[in-house]
């Protein structure tokens, strides 16, 4: 088994033909095509299903390729750390990110510029999202790290989980809402809502403070799947939305909607960070997570 067959398995994968893999690879289509049947032959399974439209993997192959993509990003990711550590020239790779909504409003800002300055050469990816959604790409290394509120089952062992800091919520109006000057979730109670799948449970959570005030359950007349859909309806109509408190701090924010400080405090998972365990991240990468904390 060689390192170029599990490049050219996960090549074919992604493009779902050997046409467009080949052509991806620049490789000749011949070359990739017994580059594969030499790789099923000493694994004694097809790893792909040849159809006329292209090729899906088998259920030996889906397996395959999870480790396949994870050794592939591990080589990858050992070749920037040796070029990061100990290169003559400008440090290159990549540094993908998963960050939640309040970690891009309350710890992007301070980092970003910073860290062009440091690894200029370096190529951020930065994904909104998360933590069930980008758990695979953290076990098998296509993502460096994780940051956003605290998943609600416990992390497989392959991965290691850190508190960064508490975290709470406000609830939030367009600026001149009728109820902009309400102190109590009381004087909320007839108010329409809106939530979105981004802020953890927001419908549930939502329902769970009204009810230990004793309230009716709030009014959910839309729900949205993210941060920005869920700001236009809080900028163009009369609901309100509970959002994570970082909301109040971002400056672009603040010129189109407006907490509603009521007494009651409502709180929020607390934002951690998830990587792989056993693993160091890459020095630029370790840079960017130092930024994101505020060192």
């Amino acid at each position: 088994m060689k390192l170029h067959q599990l490049r050219d398995i996960t090549a074919i994968a992604e493009h779902g033909s050997l046409r467009a893999a080949a052509r991806s690879l620049r490789l000749a289509q011949p070359a990739l095509t017994r580059s594969v049947h030499d790789l099923e032959h000493e694994l004694g399974a097809a790893l792909f299903e040849r159809r006329s439209r292209g090729m899906t993997p088998t259920a030996v192959g889906a397996a395959f390729l999870k480790r396949a993509r994870a050794i592939m990003n591990d080589v990858q990711r050992a070749r920037e750390e040796a070029e990061q550590i100990g290169g003559a020239g400008a440090a290159h790779g990549t540094v993908v990110a998963g960050l939640s909504v309040a970690a891009h409003l309350a710890m992007l800002p301070r980092a970003l510029t910073r860290f062009r300055e440091r690894y200029p050469d370096v190529q951020l990816r930065v994904i909104e999202g998360f933590y069930p959604t980008l758990e695979s790409g953290l076990r098998d290394g296509g993502v460096d790290f994780y940051i956003g509120p605290k998943p609600e089952r416990p992390v497989p062992k392959e991965l290691l989980i850190e508190k960064l800091f508490d975290n709470t919520r406000a609830i939030m109006a367009r600026i001149g809402h009728p109820l902009a000057n309400a102190t109590s979730l009381d004087q909320l109670a007839g108010a329409e809502w809106v939530t979105t799948s981004i802020t953890h449970r927001a419908t549930e959570e939502l329902g769970a403070v009204f009810a230990r005030k004793r309230l009716p359950p709030p009014r959910l007349v839309m729900q949205t799947q993210s941060a920005l859909s869920c700001m236009m309806a809080i900028v163009y109509s009369d609901v309100l939305g509970m959002l994570p408190i970082q909301f109040t701090e971002f400056e672009l924010i603040k010129k189109a909607l407006v907490q509603i400080r009521i007494d009651e405090t409502l709180p929020a998972p607390p934002i951690v960070m998830v990587r792989r365990a056993g693993l160091s991240l890459t020095p630029a990468a370790e840079c960017f997570v130092d930024l994101l904390r505020g060192r």
